[in-house]
Parts: C-alpha cells; sequence; structure tokens
C-alpha cells in the first residue's frame, strides 16, 4: 500500500513544488495536492496556470514520489446561491482538470447540504462535472460529510455521514467516474464505527481514503496516535476487505503550527506513522 499525505499545509508555507519535493524527501510514496484552500490556491484560476502545473509536475518526477490524489474546492456549491454557485463549479472544474493534467488518479468533491431535494440535487451536480472527468481521466471521490446542530452547537449527521448515505449516492452514479472517499476521522465525529463503516462500503465503493485522528467530539484533523480512534482495529477492517487504495493523510494540523524549520522532521515522522499504520493492515 502507498503513503500520501496532502500538501495542503506545506504549499501554504513553501509553495506547491516545494512541498511535493519535502513530501518526497520526508519518505512518502505519494501526493495528494490540497486545491481547496482559496487563498493559496488563486493560481488555479488564472490564465496563466499551466506554467506551475509543469513545475509540480517536475518536482514530483525528480523527487520519484506519485501525485496520487486531489481535493476540488469548497464548499463545492452554497444553497441559494446562483452566483457564488456559478463561480464555484467553474473552479471545481478546473480543478478535476488541473488533476488530470497532474496524473491525478482521484478527486474528492464534496456533496452539498440542500434544504430540498438534497439528493436529486446533488447527483445532477456529480453528473454535471461527470464529462469534466471522463476528459481528464480522472474519477471523483464522494467524501462523508457532518453538519453541526445549531441549536446544541453539537456535531451531527447530514450528506452522505454513513456508510448507507455514501453507498446510495455512490450506486445511483456510474462506477466508472466515480468512487468513495472515506474519511476515517469523520466517521466517529457522527456516532459510527469506522471499522464497521468500513467493511459496509466494502473495497469496490472504498478506494481513497482521508486518513486522521479525532477526540470524537472536534475535527481535529491531527496525527493518528494524536486522538482516540482505534487504529488497530481501523487497519485490521482495511485489511480484512482487501482494500486497494493508498493510505493517505488528511491530518495538517499536525504541522499547521510548526516552525519551518521542523517541517521536514514533523514530515518523517508523520510518514513513519503511516508506515506503522500500513503494517497493521497486513496488506504491505
Amino acid at each position: 500500500m502507498l503513503l500520501s499525505t496532502q500538501t495542503c499545509v506545506s504549499a501554504r508555507e513553501f509553495g506547491l513544488a516545494q512541498a511535493v519535493k519535502m513530501i518526497g524527501e520526508a519518505g512518502f510514496d505519494a501526493a495528494d495536492i490540497s486545491m481547496f484552500d482559496d487563498e493559496s490556491n488563486k493560481w488555479m484560476f488564472s490564465d496563466g496556470f499551466e506554467p506551475l502545473v509543469r513545475e509540480v509536475k517536475q518536482a514530483a518526477r525528480e523527487t520519484g514520489i506519485l501525485l496520487n490524489q486531489a481535493h476540488a474546492p469548497f464548499p463545492t456549491m452554497k444553497d441559494g446561491d446562483a452566483a457564488f454557485n456559478e463561480m464555484r463549479m467553474a473552479q471545481v472544474k478546473r480543478s478535476i482538470e488541473i488533476a488530470g493534467m497532474l496524473g491525478v488518479r482521484c478527486i474528492v468533491v464534496h456533496p452539498v447540504v440542500f434544504k430540498k431535494q438534497m439528493k436529486a440535487k446533488n447527483l445532477a451536480m456529480y453528473r454535471e462535472l461527470q464529462p469534466v472527468a471522463q476528459n481528464a481521466g480522472v474519477k471523483i471521490a464522494l467524501e462523508n460529510m457532518w453538519g453541526r446542530d445549531s441549536r446544541r452547537n453539537i456535531i451531527c449527521k447530514n450528506v452522505c455521514s454513513d456508510a448507507e448515505g455514501l453507498a446510495e449516492y455512490h450506486d445511483a452514479l456510474d462506477p466508472e467516474c466515480f468512487t468513495v472517499c472515506l474519511d476515517i476521522g469523520h466517521v466517529g465525529l457522527v456516532g459510527d464505527y469506522e471499522a464497521q463503516t468500513i467493511r459496509k462500503l466494502g473495497a469496490k465503493r472504498l478506494t481513497c481514503l482521508h486518513v486522521h485522528d479525532t477526540d470524537y467530539r472536534n475535527d481535529l484533523h491531527t496525527l493518528p496516535f494524536c486522538g482516540r480512534l482505534p487504529w488497530q482495529e481501523i487497519m485490521a477492517a482495511l485489511g480484512e476487505i482487501g482494500y486497494t487504495g493508498e493510505l493517505t493523510f488528511e491530518a495538517d494540523n499536525f504541522i499547521g503550527h510548526t516552525p519551518k524549520t521542523l517541517f521536514p522532521s514533523a514530515l518523517r515522522y508523520m510518514h513513519d506513522v503511516g508506515r506503522e499504520l500500513i503494517r497493521m493492515t497486513g496488506l504491505e
């Protein structure tokens, strides 16, 4: 199993191409290209985005790593905000095109909470993106999300929050163009069990991951073994279903407040944690 981590915080501090190099130098097999930070990713939406794409590809080649996964801008849409939706969908389509140019296997596109006809509107959104993904040679991954009950100020379920919801949405779409990304940290936040969710989804649907730890109360996006998740059980379940994708960290809050001088050593420790998790799956 290949080990990957997102570029988000590293790219914000050092630029995207240098972040890819640092991830490779830390020992990772692959990098997940974060295209969801509006401030640091303005380059994506300019007319001159191609040179940076070539620079990133060259950085990956020089370092000897793959660019396995990407994450589109979010929120993907806002219910009832036509102007935002038009702007954002153009950005999401551009991110899919860039993912294809980078040779990325799949890109995560968040589902959206709509007050009415939520499933129908989400499926229409994904089907609008399908030809863009097909032309780019990239699969779109649906992710399990969580919401917040504003009255009680607690996390709750909303769209695709559990295995049943993810499976229902995925199975209504073309499996040649769509897959599932299970955010491990989100599962327990809505009260479900990680290993059980993995088994319910199975290896045909579940082909990519967002791996991070939580305290079951907050979406911490920190490194495994820094929170409360049962990693031995989680990894064993991935091994049990014969998971075929990569282990991709979405744990950048672990390094978010790290001095820039410590980024290389922090990434190396993240790498070591990832290798231990992979060992636990028995899928090495």
